[in-house]
């Protein structure tokens, strides 16, 4: 059982890093000048934040 919790808390960090990967291997700035896609490190570190962003529980109202 925790290790379905722990797939489902890491897969989306990873997949936001190699996301963030693809974006500044496929779209990123050529002189360097862009601060987040012009470096691989900051983008893949951006990409695998929002990953972490969305496993994160919302609250949920329950009216009872």
């Amino acid at each position: 059982m925790k290790y379905k919790s722990l797939i489902k808390r890491t897969l989306p960090i990873l997949i936001g890093g190699i996301a963030g990967y693809a974006y500044y291997h496929f779209i990123g700035c050529r002189s360097g000048s862009c601060p987040i896609s012009g470096n691989p490190y900051i983008s893949t570190s951006y990409g695998a934040i929002v990953g972490l962003i969305i496993t994160i529980p919302s609250k949920r109202n329950s009216k009872s």
